[in-house]
């Protein structure tokens, strides 16, 4: 079977947001529904109503009763919360121990870099802010440097959220305010000044609250495709970011599979290729472990659409590396296996371990449901999907030794921009830019008009989530710091400079 690998079973029901799929209609078989008169169509399920049930928009401005906009800047003070070095601890329960030194001495290095690998901890804070029960299919780690370049099917540039390991159903509030948050952070880093960073995190929220509204406006099939990225720029007047975008893509268009293979890898007597040892990076793996790693690959063809069957099948695997990556990530399983074509030319598939959701202890103090997983690949992939308006035509997932795994292209011409190195001018443009993105993203799981209705026309929300990062920001530099502390007092191991 191919074309979905059969998502219900291989996610689990409620692996991702909920659908319409059951109790939304009835099946109608041999009914003589078409009668004299006016036409008297069957509820399909699956479908809208014909005639709408309330209104969205107004559901969304009721929410504010209950949930205020102001009440957004509220950052709770928990006695109970554990410290920075026990929670590190526990989120490297399960990885390989003689990496976890390389992730602490990763997260160590910044504040912000203690941010992009502590999703989990964030979480847990977010759990105990004002929420207004509003589900969509959210990132989970919506951080500035989680936004970037990859290649459609085509080879075209597409800028959009790209990393999707902590994706769950959940509140869309807990997207915005990491990304105002991590926005801080990369400012102070970047060396901007207090108003600079806030600003940049005011922006983020008002074009995510802009967007939303824009898309509430728009025909449903007009939302759905809006804001294509030649437009962006103009959209959210990022337009200091241009030269920057530019710089970006150029380097983006030349990060391939042949450029990685060319630096990674040698010629073998047979006339193949293999990869080269580039530790403690890049390590060839003994010839078990890369045998199953090859072999998981043939569910993973399954998982394919149908139509990509004949491209993969032009290209022979010849090996497979171990490479560490990410910061969050460092520490789980993730290989790069090397595919090579009739001619030689090479194609490189990244094969990562998918954990759960850092944020699924969360969920329930929230009030959202955890879900039922039976494959977190499979989680990721479509999680992905459903947020990105163009995907990676080669995701899919597989196992490998029993454990769920993701795969995908590795250097499909990606780029990012560093947030914590761009100029004190050009940090309100991107800010404008990612929330833009993050609202996009979030209006194909649930209706703009509901959000916008609740965030409204004014800067309420705005001021609000903006205060809430700066006060993050402060708590997550007071974490920062009790980790280097830990690392230097002998708490906690760490290794730097990797």
């Amino acid at each position: 079977m191919t074309g979905s690998g059969d998502e219900a079973s291989e996610c689990g029901a409620e692996g991702l947001i909920p659908t319409q799929r059951e109790g939304s209609g009835q099946q109608v078989a041999g009914e003589e529904w078409r009668a004299a008169g006016p036409v008297r169509l069957p509820r399909v399920h699956g479908f809208a109503p014909r005639t709408p049930q309330g209104s969205p928009k107004q559901e969304g401005s009721d929410l504010r009763h209950a949930v205020p906009r102001s009440s957004h800047a509220e950052l709770v003070v928990d006695a109970s919360r554990p410290d920075a070095v026990t929670v590190v601890e526990r989120s490297n329960a399960g990885r390989l121990t003689d990496l976890v030194p390389i992730r602490v001495g990763r997260m160590a290095a910044t504040p912000f870099a203690f941010l992009r690998g502590s999703a989990g901890l964030m979480a847990y804070d977010l759990a105990r802010t004002p929420l207004t029960g509003v589900g969509v299919q959210i990132c989970g780690d919506a951080h500035a440097a989680n936004f970037g370049l990859y290649a459609d099917a085509r080879g075209g540039l597409i800028i959009d959220l790209n990393d999707f390991d902590e994706t769950v159903h959940g509140p869309w509030e807990w997207d915005v305010k990491r990304l105002a948050a991590s926005l801080v952070l990369a400012g102070r880093e970047a060396g901007a000044d207090e108003h600079a960073c806030r600003s940049a995190a005011f922006d983020a929220v008002g074009a995510y609250r802009r967007t939303m509204r824009l898309l509430a406006k728009l025909p449903a099939l007009e939302a759905w495709q809006a804001i294509a990225d030649e437009e962006l720029v103009s959209h959210t007047d990022a337009h200091d970011l241009l030269g920057t975008l530019e710089r970006v893509s150029q380097k983006a268009m030349k990060n391939t599979s042949g450029r990685f293979a060319a630096r990674s890898t040698e010629r073998t007597e047979e006339g193949g290729r293999r990869f080269v040892d580039a530790p403690p990076v890049l390590r060839r793996v003994p010839d078990g472990e890369a045998a199953a790693v090859a072999a998981a690959l043939g569910h993973w063809v399954d998982t394919l659409p149908e139509d990509l069957l004949p491209l993969i099948e032009r290209h022979a695997i010849h090996d497979v590396a171990f490479r560490v990556v990410g910061t969050g990530s460092v520490g789980t399983r993730s290989y790069v296996v090397l595919l090579l074509d009739h001619r030689g030319e090479p194609l490189v598939l990244q094969v990562k371990e998918a954990r759960p959701s850092a944020l699924l202890p969360y969920l329930p103090a929230a009030g959202f449901k955890v879900p039922e997983v039976v494959h977190e690949g499979c989680r990721v992939v479509l999680g992905q999907r459903r947020m990105q308006i163009v995907s990676d035509p080669l995701l899919g997932w597989t196992r490998v030794d029993g454990r769920p795994f993701q795969v995908r292209q590795f250097r499909n011409r990606k780029g990012s921009v560093d947030p914590a190195a761009l100029a004190p001018g050009q940090l309100d443009d991107y800010g404008r830019m990612t929330g833009a993105l993050l609202a996009r993203a979030h209006a194909h799981s649930v209706d703009p008009r509901l959000i916008a209705g609740y965030c409204g026309k004014g800067d309420v929300l705005d001021e609000a989530i903006s205060t809430f990062a700066v006060a993050y920001a402060d708590r997550t530099e007071a974490d920062h710091a009790v980790l280097v502390a830990g690392i230097r007092e002998g708490r906690i191991s760490a290794e730097t400079g990797v």
